[in-house]
């Protein structure tokens, strides 16, 4: 963390002119780290599913449904990590979430060890579900942190940046948990990336503030911030409260969570973006849970060599994803109104991802990881969804807004791996699951070039107290 600093209360001109700190750029690395973290804990059971089905004998379906069970404890997690991000910060919020998720992954390394197939089951599907609702405030915070610190110039990038660690987690993690399962057994997975984690929270106390808070930003960064659109002050000084989920002490307007989500899910556009988000992470859930078994399965290779290649499309993913930012805030910087701005890589991102459905028509292995590889590609390149959250997200309820949005986009992590089970299941083979995956990619282009209007921040109506 750089620590050059440059007094707050200087002279306006002076601290104008003032070279600029960039202590939002280590913040965003701080963010793609506790990402990366956050999709490798995810993963996990991806890589050691091979070894834990032959081990506890589990069918297609039932590992479909352990594969969900983290999904359904983060989508019904959401609004109140939502509201708890609005009410007591990203700072505090985050580091307890990712204490808790990175102890219930440690714990996961415990299951086997004494009782019956039964009961490990059970235990892995508890503990998978803990770590969703520990999981719960991650990407809400990681919104609220880049409205805060980016303005709207950088967002596309920043957003897209810290999204992109999910494919860089399966670059730099997949890999590695084959090996360490390969070499030393599943349990050492969840050992080591338990401790980590545990580690990282601290870290994130540590590092994390407020940019009015922070003592390394210097005024003239600030007003960059500021004056482009960033959210710098997220707690009002004068009562305390932190947006959504505390009342003014003045007795002015007083929030009130669910009125404020009655009128979010009435709006159409966020609506649509949400409808978006669902399909979008249709690809997302394939590849972090049925994607290495198809491989090991469906192409024959062995957990080793899938959990190598699995790197392949990620790389390919994690370039798309930080294009797609870039491209996005160049075309915002060179007069293209935000609408059009982020529309055109999700749009033509998503179609690209389609080509995941030719998969089906190859024999070669090669090609099927060039075709993933260009699928994700075009997915990452259509990933826009969290800088669209950072663009639209009322002021004082960015946390309970970014949450509605993650408890839609990850309803697709409850239904596509349970959905993919059963077409696996029923039919022997994945064709059907590759062609379910590939058309609700087009569902995402329909949904924001005909439900998303223009893209603007929402205004909420207050109750007064």
């Amino acid at each position: 963390m750089p620590n050059q600093t440059a007094p707050r209360d200087l002279p306006i001109d002076l601290a104008r002119t003032a070279r600029r700190t960039a202590v939002r750029y280590w913040i965003l690395a701080m963010l793609f780290v506790v990402t990366t973290l956050n999709y490798a804990d995810r993963a996990t059971l991806s890589i050691t599913g091979t070894p834990i089905r032959k081990a506890f004998g589990i069918d297609p379906v039932t590992m479909g449904y352990i594969f969900s069970a983290f999904s359904w404890a983060y989508v019904l997690a959401q609004l109140p990590s939502g509201w708890l991000l609005d009410r007591f910060g990203a700072r505090r919020v985050y580091a307890t979430s990712i204490f808790l998720w990175s102890a219930f992954t440690l714990l996961q390394s415990t299951i086997g060890l004494g009782g019956s197939a039964a009961f490990a089951v059970t235990a892995l599907f508890v503990m998978r579900f803990a770590v969703g609702i520990a999981e719960a405030p991650a990407f809400p915070a990681n919104a609220k942190v880049v409205a805060s610190w980016f303005p709207t110039a950088e967002r596309g990038t920043a957003s897209a940046i810290f999204n992109a660690a999910q494919y860089f987690a399966a670059v730099v993690f997949s890999p590695l948990m084959a090996w360490l399962t390969h070499a030393y057994g599943w349990h050492h997975v969840y050992l080591w990336l338990g401790l980590a984690g545990i580690a990282l929270a601290f870290l994130w106390l540590r590092v994390m503030k407020d940019p009015v808070d922070h003592p390394a930003v210097n005024r003239a960064e600030l007003e960059h911030i500021e004056q482009g659109g960033g959210l710098v002050r997220t707690t009002d000084r004068s009562t305390g409260a932190r947006g959504a989920g505390a009342g003014s002490a003045s007795g002015g307007r007083r929030v009130a969570g669910w009125y404020y989500v009655r009128q979010l899910l009435s709006n159409r556009m966020l609506l649509g973006v949400y409808l978006g988000q669902y399909c979008v992470n249709v690809l997302t859930y394939f590849f972090l849970t049925w994607f290495p078994i198809y491989l090991v399965q469906a192409r024959g290779m062995s957990l080793l060599k899938a959990g190598f290649m699995t790197s392949l499309p990620a790389i390919c993913g994690f370039l798309g994803g930080v294009l797609g930012g870039m491209l996005s805030d160049m075309l915002i910087r060179r007069g293209v109104s935000l609408t059009l701005a982020r529309k055109i890589p999700i749009v033509g991102g998503m179609l690209l991802s389609m080509v995941i459905i030719g998969c089906n028509y190859v024999d070669s292995e090669a090609l099927v990881i060039v075709l993933m590889a260009v699928s994700f590609f075009g997915k990452g390149i259509g990933s826009l969804g969290w800088a669209v959250v950072a663009d639209t997200a009322p002021k004082e309820a960015i946390g309970l807004s970014g949450s509605l949005f993650n408890m839609f986009g990850n309803t697709a992590g409850i239904v596509a791996p349970i959905a993919i089970g059963y077409l696996v299941g029923a039919s022997g083979s994945f064709n059907g699951a590759l062609v379910f995956v590939g058309l609700n990619a087009l569902v995402t282009v329909l949904s924001y070039l005909v439900i998303v209007k223009d893209i603007k921040r929402v205004e909420l109506r207050h109750r007064d107290a």
